[in-house]
Formats: C-alpha cells, sequence, structure tokens
C-alpha cells in the first residue's frame, strides 16, 4: 500500500522534526515535507500535492489560519489539520471556519496522533477532546437563530447523515447512487440552510442538537 504523504508546516524545529519521528513510525503514513513558514508550507503544498497537511497556528509573519486559506485559494485538495498550543475557544472557530477538517493541540498523547489523522483521512471531523465543548459553546452561544433539520428536504436530509457520519462525497455518492457533483450541491445547500460553514460545524451542530424528526 502506498503511504498517505502528510506536510508539516511549523516554525520550532525541535517540535517538528519530533512530529516527523512519530509519524514514520507508522507504515501507512510518510512525512513528504516541513516547511517553516506559511509561505513555504503553501509552495510546498501546491508541489507535493499531501494528502494530509498539519498546521502550527502561531507563526510569524503568516499564521496558520492564513496559511490554510492559503492552500485553499491555490487548489490544495487534503485533510487540513490545526496542530497548536491554543485551545482559544475564538482561534477554534476561525480555523473551522477557514476550511479546518480537524484542530488538535500539541499536549495531545502521541499514540494519538497517526489515529488521528487515519479519521481524518476517512472523512471524519478530528478535535482534540478539551476543545470540543468549548467549540460547541462558541457555535450556539446566541450567534445565530438556531436552523432545524426539518429545513431540509428527504434528500438533503439523507446526505447530512452521511455527512455527520464522516463519509466523503464520493462515498455519499455511492450509498445514495448519485454522482459526486449532485452531493456537492446538496452539501452546499444543508450547509447553507443549517447556517454553517464547514462539514466540521455540521457535525458539532448534529452533536448539540441531537436526532431530530425527519418529519
Amino acid at each position: 500500500m502506498v503511504p498517505h504523504k502528510v506536510l508539516l508546516i511549523d516554525d520550532h524545529a525541535l517540535f517538528r522534526k519530533g512530529v516527523a519521528q512519530l509519524i514514520q513510525m507508522d507504515p501507512t503514513f510518510e512525512v513528504a515535507g516541513e516547511a517553516t513558514s506559511g509561505r513555504d508550507g503553501i509552495e510546498m503544498a501546491v508541489q507535493l500535492k499531501p494528502d494530509v497537511v498539519l498546521i502550527d497556528l502561531n507563526m510569524p509573519r503568516m499564521n496558520g489560519i492564513e496559511t490554510l486559506e492559503g492552500m485553499r485559494q491555490a487548489g490544495v485538495d487534503a485533510r487540513f489539520i490545526m496542530l497548536t498550543v491554543s485551545d482559544n475557544e475564538r482561534d477554534v472557530v476561525a480555523a473551522l471556519r477557514a476550511g479546518a477538517h480537524g484542530y488538535l493541540l500539541k499536549d495531545m498523547d502521541p499514540e494519538d496522533l497517526c489515529v488521528s489523522l487515519q479519521k481524518a483521512l476517512k472523512g471524519t471531523a478530528v478535535l482534540s477532546e478539551s476543545v470540543t465543548g468549548s467549540l460547541v459553546h462558541a457555535l450556539s452561544g446566541g450567534q445565530r437563530i438556531p436552523a432545524a433539520q426539518n429545513d431540509l428536504t428527504a434528500r438533503e436530509l439523507e446526505v447530512f447523515d452521511h455527512l455527520v457520519a464522516g463519509l466523503c462525497n464520493k462515498a455519499i455518492a455511492r450509498k445514495l447512487d448519485i454522482s459526486v457533483g449532485t452531493v456537492k450541491v446538496h452539501v452546499k445547500h444543508v450547509l447553507r440552510k443549517l447556517d454553517l460553514h464547514s462539514r466540521l460545524e455540521a457535525v458539532l451542530w448534529q452533536q448539540e442538537h441531537g436526532s431530530r424528526s425527519h418529519t
């Protein structure tokens, strides 16, 4: 099996090397590159086409959010995961809304890192446990009028259920026997109707609101 390529973007060399060694111990991954700045990270991501990008939040000149936005604008197709020391509510929400697929803290257990990467590759939102509660609070703390699942069509509900279960667009398309393009349209409509900005927000919305009646 061809290992999944990981790109590390972190300005702290010692931490970056430690993470690289940890990832290399898992045969399902390889560290394709290491960048010391956001600008270099964007260039390397375009060239290397990694499957996963681990991004530090606090970097000089170009922070992790700006780096993530730059990679998305450059058309990088990867799972973007913030790996940082900050559990600040605003940082977590900002990363989420910039398109991060996960938010992990640097004090996490080392053996959990590759497990989280595997989950991310399968389309699952990965969050350190300590930030989940504050994130749900931030997203539900009176910032918007709560939407309801009954605003969705029957097909959109099916897509929503598979989306919050962690399935990627291709997997949803196979499940529902529709095209990937159609799935993308449904996902866009679901997020708009629920006033959400990303798939990860949809997962957290479901955690907060629980199962709704599909009638």
